[in-house]
Formats: structure tokens, C-alpha cells, sequence
């Protein structure tokens, strides 16, 4: 391909083991891109690593450890030099009634998807400032439209989004540039999971045409990969959905008056139950948070 202004620069990706962040790293590797993959799976993030044609450093680190963090950025100014790109994708989510979650998991979501990405930002903001880089805040289009069944997602995900306009207002005079991404449906381990559960399924599929496709995740990471070149301000998977964004305050009487009418049978007259954190991904993160919210991984 033609020369990327990624080639030969450092980027580094959260929530790099799998999925969405496992397919940019393979997409900015292939425009030239070191590499710093970080995530709570170890063996993973050394698998993706090791695939990558290009520098790859794997650091194992939980998003909501800033200490963890500030190691992990050490190593990776030293070993594939400062980053001028970071991309804040690391992400769990949960789905069920929020009247009967377990408190502390619904607050796990938050706190890796919100507080996470803000340490993450925190950490690496010097970085930026150095190298004039550019930090792309991973939403969703969880941010534009909430659903029920989906609080601690559709809570995080529109906090992140909220964060990242205010980070973009404050250093954007520091030749720093802040990005935010709303993928829609993308193929991954989450959206396998959660399509096993008939209310989260059927969520999905009442969804105008277009807006319930799932899209291979290779196809968002290019566009992800485009918006890192052009340090855009917002990218959108798939691009048409920016024609949302200034319908979104009609969305939610629209959700609600239609979970009113369908939501007691989207689960096939059972009693709508917990998901428990989803995918592999959501399952490696509560094995890694076992000891502190006593519950067996």
C-alpha cells in the first residue's frame, strides 16, 4: 500500500488481545505501525504480537491501574519509543435488568470502559504532547441511541464519549488532536455471546435495516485505521451512521415506547436474566478481578 503516516511510528491499542483491537493492530501493522498491545490476556497479546509483520510489543496490564499503566508506558517509551497514537478500546460489557445486576459488576463495566480509558488518556497524554499525537476514544453507537437491558454499557459508553469531547477541547492548543469512534455491530466474541441470549438478540434484530448488521471486525479496523491517519474527529462504522447524530434526541422515546410494547416477550416469556460480563474477553477480566469482587472466575 502507499506510505501511511503511521509507518515507523509507535501506536498503542488497549484491549489488543481480541476482537476490534486485535483486528487494528493487524491493520495499522499493515500500514507500517510498531505496535504496543496492551490487555489483561498475556498468552493472547503474545500471539497477536508474534503475527504482526511489524514491531510488536505485548504488555499484560488491567486499564484500571494507573501504576500498572504509568510501567507499562515506561516500557514502551523504552523499548519502540513514544507513541504518537494511542487507541483507547479496551472494553467489557454486561447485559440484564439493572434492577436485579449485581452492583459490583455493573460498576466493573464502568469502570474499565470509562475510568480505564481516562487512565489511559492520563497516562499517556505526556507522550502525545511530545509527538503531537492523536487519541482515539473507542465508543460506540451505544453513545448516540442507549437501550435497555444494556445500563452499564450504554452508561459507560456515552461517558467516554462525553470525556473525550471535553479532553479534545482542552488539548487541542498542545498540537494534540482526540478522536472518537462509534462502531455499530462488529463481529466479535461480546456480540457472539451476547446473541446467544434471546432479549439481547432480539434487540439487535428490531433495529432498523442497516443499523442490526454485523460487520466483520477487519472492515471497522480499517476505518479505525483511516481516522488514525487522518486524525479525525469522528469516524463512524459504518460511515452513514453520523446521519444519527443529530436525530439522537428523538431516539430515546422511540426505544422506550417500543420496549414497552415487545420487551416482556423478546425472552420467550421467561423472566429476563443477567448475561454475566460477555465473551471471552468479559470472562478473562472477571477471572483477573476474582480475588477483589469475591466471586469465583
Amino acid at each position: 500500500m502507499t506510505h501511511s503516516p503511521l509507518q515507523d511510528r509507535t501506536v498503542v491499542i488497549t484491549g489488543a488481545a481480541r476482537g476490534l483491537g486485535a483486528a487494528l493492530a493487524h491493520e495499522l501493522a499493515r500500514r507500517g505501525a510498531r505496535l504496543a498491545l496492551l490487555g489483561h490476556e498475556g498468552p493472547r497479546l503474545d500471539a497477536v504480537a508474534a503475527s504482526l509483520p511489524t514491531a510488536a510489543l505485548a504488555v499484560e496490564v488491567d486499564v484500571t491501574d494507573p501504576r500498572g499503566l504509568q510501567d507499562a508506558a515506561g516500557e514502551i517509551r523504552g523499548r519502540l519509543g513514544r507513541p504518537s497514537a494511542v487507541v483507547a478500546n479496551a472494553g467489557i460489557a454486561e447485559g440484564g435488568p439493572f434492577a436485579t445486576s449485581d452492583p459490583v459488576s455493573w460498576g466493573r463495566v464502568i469502570e474499565v470502559n470509562l475510568t480505564g480509558s481516562a487512565h489511559t488518556a492520563r497516562v499517556f497524554l505526556p507522550d502525545l504532547r511530545a509527538t503531537a499525537g492523536y487519541f482515539l476514544q473507542v465508543a460506540s453507537l451505544a453513545s448516540i441511541g442507549a437501550t435497555p437491558m444494556m445500563s452499564a454499557y450504554c452508561a459507560s459508553k456515552a461517558g467516554v464519549e462525553a470525556f473525550a469531547h471535553s479532553l479534545q477541547a482542552e488539548v487541542a492548543h498542545e498540537g494534540v488532536a482526540v478522536g472518537v469512534a462509534y462502531p455499530a455491530w462488529a463481529d466479535t466474541d461480546m456480540i457472539r455471546d451476547a446473541e446467544g441470549f434471546a432479549a439481547l438478540h432480539e434487540l439487535r434484530v428490531h433495529m432498523p435495516p442497516g443499523v442490526r448488521t454485523i460487520h466483520p471486525a477487519d472492515v471497522a479496523a480499517v476505518r479505525l485505521a483511516r481516522a488514525l491517519e487522518r486524525r479525525s474527529t469522528a469516524v463512524y462504522v459504518p460511515a452513514w451512521l453520523r446521519l444519527l447524530q443529530p436525530l439522537r434526541w428523538a431516539l430515546p422515546p422511540v426505544v422506550a415506547r417500543l420496549a414497552r410494547r415487545d420487551l416482556p416477550r423478546w425472552d420467550a416469556g421467561r423472566p429476563l436474566r443477567a448475561t454475566g460480563r460477555l465473551g471471552a474477553g468479559g470472562q478473562a477480566d472477571r477471572a483477573a478481578t476474582a480475588p477483589d469482587d469475591g466471586r469465583p472466575g
